[in-house]
């Protein structure tokens, strides 16, 4: 019976782009609007603490333990027990996050002195960045029960509503920052609030689609359902496995705080756009494999688990190549499109090119994360993906405080905090494709050395394309806005014609990457 990897893959990824694309819209007007100074490093701050926390606990550890659980229950068990599965983890979920949420705003104040430290020399941009977390920490409560209800609906092969979810987030976020902004005595107050609404939007949405699948259940808190146990043992370690990009990222937020001023919004659009193809492409597909190989590990298939991994990659290969060259070679003229508009400046489009040319040499590594984990975590295999993130973490953790120590004064500190950010997730990617290679889980089909050799030279013929235009940098930043959005949109059409054509003069036939036969799906 076939799934449709494909068809879910494009509509996971293509309302992932929509939302993108939006978010884009957000960080140009929020640039636009405020900046990158003092309120913006604020907000930036308040905004990624609760999301921090949602990646790690909710979307990441728990949705990785849960779907393993939910599609052996789905397998082996009755309709009744899997909405009692659901009830109770639901219940669960919520009844911890409420009160993690509840001590997160009474100690807001401790909370920024550790994300932010170097925001306590000044005392202004303190006080407002925890006043903004205050009134963002609630999302993690709301957008966690989203997570909960999206990693059902996955393993109901629906994907469309929870991959919808991000656009009401950033519709909110840029009505508050066009509109609201004059409602409030701090006007970057708005965002926050904006954040908190779009949580409770984002779950009412959830619920249609979990009743027409007959999963809509009153949460009901319980650690002694054995399913509900059995999460809670494989989330401790998810929790280390999932979330070493994030943790990355989070270190570079504080790391950021003790740099010059402006270095927190440089990372964080720099951020913004290696996020556009991970999350368009790279967390589209874990999404879609993780319940496909938790399904054909419950059915004792370990040939067809190795064939759907091995898909993956390939896919990984003939996308991320050129995505990853693309964003290095166009970082200017990206950045000057997208931002340089209002308060953002053409030194700031500078700075953050750097910065965005640094992180995008981990895409590789950011994708693959996505791509391997699912092949431990579809095993219930947790304590594997610690080790990776803890070597990780530390390459990472070296990295960085050399950068900070050696760097803090010059314009150049954050663009350190970002390749030590790439070199964190290259080193995270290879140790899980290692320790794949090695348990014989993955066991790489034939044309993998012919298909690199033919990405490869596809790339360069694409780069080759595109320098001109990208090194001529201050053309971008004196052109007005409608030249630079037809350039940019010419380059990149441009760049995307050279690759697939020189990709098909190559050899290269869309019948290659037909995805693996699928066995019956999991029933309840």
């Amino acid at each position: 019976m076939v799934t449709g990897l494909f068809r879910h893959i494009f509509t996971f990824g293509s309302l992932t782009l929509v939302s993108r694309i939006l978010g884009l819209a957000r960080d140009v007007i929020i640039a636009g609007v405020f900046g990158s100074g003092a309120q913006t490093d604020s907000f930036i701050v308040a905004f990624k603490i609760p999301n921090f926390m949602r990646r790690i606990t909710a979307e990441g550890a728990f949705s990785q333990a849960f779907v393993p659980v939910l599609t052996d229950y789905r397998t082996h068990s009755t309709h009744r027990e899997v909405r009692a599965l659901i009830a109770y983890s639901a219940g669960t979920l919520g009844a911890a996050l409420a009160l993690v949420t509840a001590l997160g705003m009474v100690a807001a104040p401790a909370v920024v002195s550790v994300f932010a430290p170097g925001f306590s020399d000044d005392p202004e941009r303190f006080a407002l960045t925890v006043d903004l977390l205050r009134v963002t920490f609630p999302y993690i409560l709301f957008i966690s029960l989203v997570a909960c209800a999206g990693a059902v609906l996955h393993t109901c092969n629906r994907f469309a509503s929870f991959a919808f979810a991000p656009v009401l987030l950033n519709a909110a976020m840029i009505g508050a920052a066009l509109w609201a902004t004059p409602w409030f005595e701090e006007p970057i107050m708005a965002l926050a609030v904006a954040v908190a609404v779009a949580g409770v939007l984002q779950l009412l949405l959830q619920l249609p689609f979990l009743y027409r699948e007959g999963l809509l259940v009153w949460p009901r808190p319980s650690l002694r359902h054995p399913g509900v146990r059995r999460v809670a043992r494989l989330m401790g370690p998810a929790v280390i496995g999932s979330s070493v990009m994030q943790v990355n990222l989070l270190v570079d937020t504080i790391l950021a705080s003790f740099l010059i001023t402006g270095s927190v919004s440089w990372l964080y659009f720099s951020d913004r756009l290696v996020e556009f193809p991970l999350g368009v492409f790279g967390i589209a597909l874990g999404t879609v494999l993780l319940p496909r190989l938790s399904a054909e590990h419950a059915g004792s298939e370990p040939e067809r688990f190795s064939r759907t991994l091995d898909w993956g990659l390939r896919l990984v290969l003939l996308v991320v190549a050129p995505a990853t060259a693309g964003l290095i070679v166009l970082a200017g003229p990206i950045l000057a499109t997208l931002f340089q508009y209002g308060a953002f400046g053409a030194d700031d489009v500078v700075a953050a090119s750097w910065s965005l040319a640094a992180y995008s040499l981990g895409l590789f590594g950011f994708v693959l994360v996505k791509v391997l984990t699912p092949g431990y975590f579809s095993r219930e295999d947790m304590k594997t993906p610690v080790y990776c993130a803890v070597a990780a973490v530390a390459v990472n953790l070296v990295l960085s405080v050399s950068a900070v120590w050696a760097l803090h004064e010059t314009p150049f500190g954050h663009v350190a905090l970002a390749a030590a950010t790439a070199a964190s997730a290259t080193v995270n990617s290879a140790l899980l494709f290692i320790g794949l290679v090695r348990r014989r889980v993955y066991r790489g089909g034939s044309g993998w050395l012919r298909l690199t050799v033919q990405v490869a030279v596809a790339t360069s013929l694409m780069v080759a394309v595109l320098l001109y235009p990208a090194l001529r940098l201050e053309a971008w930043l004196e052109a007005g806005v409608v030249a630079r959005v037809l350039a940019l949109t010419g380059v990149v059409a441009a760049g995307g014609a050279v690759y697939f054509a020189a990709l098909y003069a190559l050899g290269v036939r869309p019948r290659q990457f037909r995805e693996p036969e699928a066995a019956g799906e999991p029933g309840g």
